[in-house]
């Protein structure tokens, strides 16, 4: 069998590699594994998502589908002041968060969560997720409408997606949703996106 990043229980041998990355003049180091989405590096996307938040950022904040950390513990060690709770099905993943969040002296809570599942009712002023893709459009456009309904009034989900893998179309769905959606990047075929909830 297989194991994709958003299974649950990765059964793929574990295969730890060490992952150093810079961000805004604050170096920090991350362990990555097999059975974990991007192993060993902070993948294009992720790097383009992180680079394109705002100069501030305050209050709660959501990593949705963390795997090994680094959007979560760079907020939470960029912007001490936010609250960062750290969400992935995948258990390696969150052991591998819990981890680097330790080692990186990084305040964050982490939680199990397909999806948002476990935190429907909790209302965040910030969600950041690179999506998983593969999972299929039904799976993160549901995710996207439960992180309108989990933000409180005039928060934003930020997120990035490859143009070819349906970019447009995703644009297009979180207009249905959110008050206001922008392109805050588009860099080597990906997309960051910024989408407002309603006021």
């Amino acid at each position: 069998m297989n194991d994709h990043y958003y299974t649950r229980d990765p059964q793929s041998e574990s295969r730890p590699a060490e992952c150093t990355w810079e961000y805004r003049g604050i170096p920090m180091t991350f362990t990555t594994d097999a059975g974990v989405f991007s192993r060993g590096e902070v993948d294009t996307g992720t790097r383009l998502l992180l680079e394109a938040l705002p100069e501030e950022m305050q209050g709660e904040i959501l990593d949705l589908g963390c795997g090994w950390g680094v959007i979560g513990i760079t907020i939470a060690k960029k912007w001490p002041g936010t609250r960062v709770t750290m969400a992935d099905v995948n258990i390696r993943a969150l052991d591998l968060s819990r981890e680097n969040a330790k080692r990186n002296r990084a305040e964050v809570i982490c939680a199990e969560s397909d999806g948002m599942a476990a935190f429907m009712g909790r209302k965040f002023d910030t969600v950041v997720t690179n999506p998983p893709i593969r999972a299929g459009k039904q799976v993160i456009y549901k995710m996207f409408a439960d992180c309108a309904s989990c933000l409180k009034p005039g928060g934003s989900l930020y997120l990035v997606i490859r143009k070819q893998q349906g970019a447009e179309s995703c644009i297009r769905y979180l207009q249905t949703i959110y008050r206001s959606v922008e392109k805050l990047d588009k860099s080597g075929g990906f997309w960051v996106l910024r989408a407002v909830n309603e006021s």
